[in-house]
């Protein structure tokens, strides 16, 4: 559709007009390296915790599963050693909570994604404050097993418990490069949401001014991050232990925010 009639229909919508990206203003706020092996740096990252979601309920804090090594943070998918854990599989499961969160600006990971029947590696954000849905989320990037795409995703009351799911569009699909590293990013304005590959723009999720519910754009408030490479599932399916392990690497992780913010 020409860019002529998107902006019409955006208008007509009551959507907020785009705030151009300002590619070469962006000041680097954050960042982690992975430059020293062992566990990841506690001045950055906690440990998630086990819970009773699909994407934490084999999360795990020992080092097998969390580890840095040669420049690189490995997130792995395991089968459970030992009995000391009686959960059938331990997962890496990272986040920046109460350590670094940020409102509005530029996330970029360096990753690369392994493969296996019931993987779920993710990039993603939570508010620092406030209960799922109404708080809202941000996936920036979740991937399935063996698959060729990965998901970019919003959550919020007015998606999830409200059913607005297409006005506007809360997800999209996007090819990746496989068994390369790739850059999950994303670009956080007042007025819209963009998710990126490469640096490429795939999807955005933009504002509505006269939003009469209240509840379409939670995302005026600081995000933590998290990182995790979860098995299983209702939506990755069951595990296959023999394409066991799996991991997710980083290679490295940087937030920036516009200069004049």
């Amino acid at each position: 559709m020409k860019s002529l009639i998107c902006f019409t229909l955006l208008v007509q919508l009551g959507f907020s007009s785009p705030v151009k990206s300002q590619a070469n203003n962006w000041n680097l706020i954050w960042q982690d390296e992975f430059s020293k092996d062992g566990k990841p740096d506690s001045t950055n990252w906690n440990f998630a915790g086990r819970g009773k979601a699909d994407w934490n309920c084999y999360c795990s804090d020992d080092i097998s599963n969390s580890m840095v090594k040669n420049g690189r943070l490995f997130l792995s998918g395991i089968v459970s050693k030992g009995a000391s854990d009686t959960a059938q599989y331990q997962t890496g499961c990272i986040s920046t909570k109460n350590k670094f969160s940020f409102k509005y600006g530029k996330l970029e990971v360096r990753a690369k994604l392994g493969k296996g029947q019931g993987s779920w590696p993710a990039i993603w954000l939570l508010p620092e404050h406030g209960s799922w849905p109404k708080g809202g989320e941000i996936d920036v990037m979740e991937q399935l097993n063996f698959d060729t795409i990965f998901y970019q995703t919003m959550h919020s009351y007015f998606i999830d418990v409200l059913k607005h799911k297409d006005d506007p569009k809360h997800y999209s699909t996007a090819p990746f490069k496989v068994d390369e590293f790739n850059i999950f990013g994303m670009e956080w304005y007042p007025d819209r949401i963009d998710l990126l590959i490469n640096g490429a723009k795939t999807f955005s999720y933009a504002k509505i001014e006269n939003d009469t519910t209240g509840t379409q754009w939670p995302f005026d408030q600081k995000f933590y991050v998290l990182l995790d490479q979860a098995l299983g599932g209702n939506w990755a399916g069951p595990v296959k232990k023999e394409d066991l392990p799996v991991s997710m690497q980083v290679d490295w992780i940087r937030v920036y925010q516009l200069k004049n913010q």
